[in-house]
């Protein structure tokens, strides 16, 4: 698949829900509505839809939400799509709150996930139940340990966020090589309504490398592993850490990816608007060529890139959805 700028579309990042047993203050607001299940794909409609992905080359799927694991039975999604592995598929991955790891984690290991990503926004208990609303990190903890101990690579999401964990960066890149995790910090995206002013969360990542860089040595490298965040080795833990930009320096040059809904709605760009539905295909019975022309023609319309801004001007989301609706 590739799109209008020449750009090999091979990544996608499927949202299984919307729900999610935390509220994290950049992500949903505390009252959420969640979407009735009647309007979610079925995992056997996500899993057709993922073939067809994998058929026109798709070779990358991440599952996210919402929290995907809290989804009832949605192992039979990660053992399906592990059959694929070897078979046009490369690799398949999760992004996970960890809270529901300590149930799963040997499970994504049989089904053929190698390395999994965690959001952990703080290693501080009091701090960490403010940023979720209602989380206890000892859970989330609990969770990353039993998949470093289920033999999975294990990297640590963590959302920068002014005056809320800019200090606790440097803490965290030690933990992170204490334990032998790599890190990545991502800037918040205007999505969604919140409740409250994003330009006060608003932490440029530019500014945030460069204090890290006045205790640790960050060296260059050609790593990377199909998604936007650009790494560095640092040097003290041998560990990386990765940085992923979207507002100081977006990525959209060497976009790869498209990400679909619970709902089987594909959206070619995070930060726009333009859409495909599959689901009123899927449920009037479309052959493998209808859908396969569908995904091709939704591809077609993938743009340059997103629209997102942040400053007193802008105070409104970019996007109305919520990055949870989206798949993360």
């Amino acid at each position: 698949m590739i799109d209008p700028f020449g750009r090999a579309i091979t990544y996608l990042r499927v949202s299984v829900t919307d729900r999610c047993d935390l509220r994290c203050v950049y992500c949903m607001s505390e009252d959420m509505t969640f979407l009735p299940k009647r309007d979610l794909l079925t995992l056997e409609e996500l899993d057709r839809l993922c073939a067809a992905f994998i058929r026109l080359g798709t070779t990358k799927i991440r599952i996210t939400g919402g929290e995907p694991l809290v989804r009832r039975d949605v192992m039979r999604l990660f053992g399906r799509l592990g059959e694929r592995l070897g078979h046009g598929l490369d690799e398949l991955t999760v992004t996970t709150n960890g809270s529901q790891l300590t149930k799963h984690a040997e499970t994504l290991v049989a089904a053929g996930v190698k390395r999994i990503n965690v959001s952990l926004d703080t290693l501080d208990p009091v701090k960490f139940t403010d940023i979720t609303r209602w989380g206890k990190i000892e859970q989330t903890l609990d969770g990353i340990f039993a998949a470093k101990a289920a033999g999975l690579a294990v990297k640590i999401n963590a959302v920068a966020m002014k005056g809320v964990n800019e200090t606790e960066f440097d803490g965290m890149l030690a933990w992170c090589g204490e334990h032998g995790f790599d890190l990545c910090l991502i800037e918040t995206m205007p999505m969604g309504d919140i409740t409250g002013d994003r330009t006060d969360q608003y932490l440029p990542l530019s500014v945030v490398r460069a204090r890290l860089r006045r205790t640790w040595s960050l060296e260059d490298t050609d790593y990377k592993t199909g998604g936007p965040a650009r790494y560095y080795t640092v040097k003290e833990t041998g560990r990386r850490i990765g940085f992923i930009t979207p507002m100081t320096h977006n990525f959209c040059e060497s976009c790869n990816r498209v990400r679909l809904t619970c709902t089987g709605t594909l959206y070619m760009c995070l930060g726009q608007e333009d859409s495909a539905d599959f689901r009123p295909l899927l449920r009037a019975g479309a052959t493998d060529d209808q859908l396969d022309d569908a995904i091709r023609e939704a591809i077609s319309r993938k743009p340059k890139g997103h629209d997102f801004i942040i400053d007193r001007r802008h105070d409104k989301p970019a996007v109305a959805r919520h990055m949870s609706v989206t798949g993360g």
